[in-house]
């Protein structure tokens, strides 16, 4: 396996539940769930605490040799029953009475290493999850360091918001790679390739390259992990997939210095769409990377529901409390900016506004075709109606607007950073989207309940319809259904025409405040350290 063995054996950090506690049970268990209950500083990571209290790694601890501290965890674990849909609320109750020294810390602040393929100035949605994830842990007692890529091409870039990261503290090691993505070279911005070309490499590489395409970084990764962890120690890993390359990392790292390791999953493994399995051998080598992943993991992150219950459910070992749903969210503060800066802004046509990208599996051609629908039954709406798309909108889908008879009511941003996203958000009427994926929540959702703005949502029943429940403002309709698409677009039109457009809940959107899930991250950590 790549990288191997360029990690020197170094001592260990951490102790075993049996080092401390003589009298206690066998460590039968999987390490992840192994907990502690007497020590009254272990808290409970979805409990609300003070920003100031119990974010903190433990301030004692003992030294002692790395296969000492892994005794006992290659035995089979327990099997724990798949919880009902209540029990897969975020509420904790630790299972094992265990008493384990504190782990020292440094300057009374924790240090986590995140190990992220994706990372600004790279400029996808789940890049701007970590991203802002990173930026607020600073807020709670926690100093990151994001191993990541070289500057590499990539077929969008936000500068900006690589500054608001650096401004915040976090600090950002950058290494070389050998994947696909290197072979684009180094320029800052990359022409969007035609998606079936796209899909084609995809699945050449992942028939060669396992667990993903990106494996070529785990030895430049792990190289300087090993410098860094010379350097100053860290407290934690916390790993963020995809690629899975990113889980392989942080587990090697957890191997050789003991580090306890939090997982986090954007998306699953195995029923990934994007993934592909050229033979079931490729499959059954993917399961058996996830199940020792998740076996060894302190704790499991994921960003919704869906996922969590997928997990479970696969593997019996995982209990509801070890899971953690930690989704995307929007920045407030940026919002309140947008807000102040529109007063008194008004628009003369219906403005519906589509945020990000599009490539096979999300296409607005259902879309369209319901549009042309409405101008053909309704010729004023034609004049009245404003399809707003933020990003680049590729020449292939132009086309395919031109084709369709909608072209004249399209108007294309091209690329915007980030931060003037809100203010595009809060000048529109009605926001929309496409999903096709029942298990993935786009990242683009949060920021549209941000806004507070109507969403029309194109998507089967799954974990988008789930989070949208709460919104009270979002029209789901079946993606590939142009006559109901255009019967929700045509009341929209109406209740704008009235000025009756309904608003989003405020509670609803609040729960996604970044700053609040970093804080519920700090929470994760620091229970993940004390173990």
């Amino acid at each position: 396996m790549h990288g191997a063995n360029i990690i020197p054996t170094r001592i260990d950090y951490r102790v075993t539940a049996a080092s401390v506690c003589s009298n206690h049970q066998s460590t039968s268990a999987p390490r992840s769930t192994r907990r502690s209950q007497t020590d009254p500083r272990v808290t409970d990571p979805n409990q609300h605490t003070d920003p100031t209290e119990s974010l903190l790694p433990p301030t004692q601890g003992a030294r002692m040799d790395a296969s000492q501290a892994r005794e006992g965890e290659s035995a089979q674990p327990e099997t724990a029953a798949l919880p009902n849909a209540e029990a897969l609320e975020l509420e904790f109750t630790p299972q094992e009475i265990v008493s384990t020294p504190r782990r020292p810390h440094r300057s009374g602040r924790g240090r986590v290493l995140i190990v992220s393929y994706y990372f600004p100035p790279i400029g996808l949605s789940n890049v701007l999850r970590i991203a802002r994830l990173a930026k607020h842990l600073t807020e709670f007692g926690w100093d990151p360091t994001v191993l990541t890529v070289n500057d590499v091409g990539y077929f969008v870039q936000d500068f900006s918001l690589l500054e608001e990261v650096l401004e915040s503290g976090v600090q950002v090691e950058r290494t070389q790679t050998m994947d696909p993505v290197r072979l684009l070279g180094n320029k800052r911005m990359k022409k969007v390739p035609v998606e079936r070309y796209r899909g084609f490499l995809r699945g050449v590489s992942h028939t060669f390259l396992q667990p993903d395409n990106k494996i070529g970084w785990k030895r430049y990764a792990l190289q300087r992990a090993v410098e860094l962890m010379e350097e100053h120690p860290f407290d934690a890993v916390f790993a963020t997939a995809p690629p899975f390359t990113d889980f392989m990392i942080g587990r090697e790292l957890q191997k050789r210095y003991g580090l306890p390791l939090v997982v986090d999953y954007q998306d699953t493994w195995l029923d990934n769409p994007h993934q592909f399995y050229a033979t079931p051998i490729h499959r059954s080598y993917a399961a058996g990377l996830e199940e020792d992943i998740l076996k060894n993991a302190d704790a499991c992150v994921v960003v919704n529901r869906r996922i969590k219950e997928r997990l479970i459910a696969r593997y019996p070992f995982l209990t509801h409390d070890l899971v953690h749903i930690i989704p995307g969210g929007y920045d407030a503060k940026e919002f309140q900016n947008a807000r102040r800066h529109l007063a008194g802004h008004t628009q003369e046509k219906m403005r519906i506004t589509y945020c990000g990208a599009f490539d096979s599996r999300h296409t607005p051609k259902y879309f369209f075709q319901a549009l042309s629908k409405i101008f053909a039954e309704q010729p004023q709406t034609r004049g009245e109606i404003e399809v707003m798309f933020v990003g680049t909108l590729p020449a292939v889908f132009r086309k395919m607007a031109t084709n369709i008879g909608v072209a004249s009511a399209l108007v294309s941003t091209g690329y915007v950073e980030h931060r003037n996203v809100p203010g595009l958000l809060l000048s529109s009427h009605l926001l929309w989207l496409a999903n096709y994926h029942t298990a993935s929540v786009p990242g683009k959702v949060y920021e549209y309940m941000g806004s507070g703005r109507p969403i029309l949502a194109l998507t089967e029943k799954g974990a988008l319809t789930q989070t949208l429940a709460p919104y009270g403002a979002a029209t789901v309709v079946p993606p590939t259904d142009p006559q109901a698409i255009a019967e929700a677009l045509l009341a929209s039109y109406q209740q704008w025409k009235s000025g009756t457009l309904p608003e989003g809940k405020r509670q609803a959107a609040e729960d996604y405040d970044q700053r609040k899930l970093a804080e519920r991250l700090a929470r994760v950590l620091a229970y993940s350290v004390r173990i």
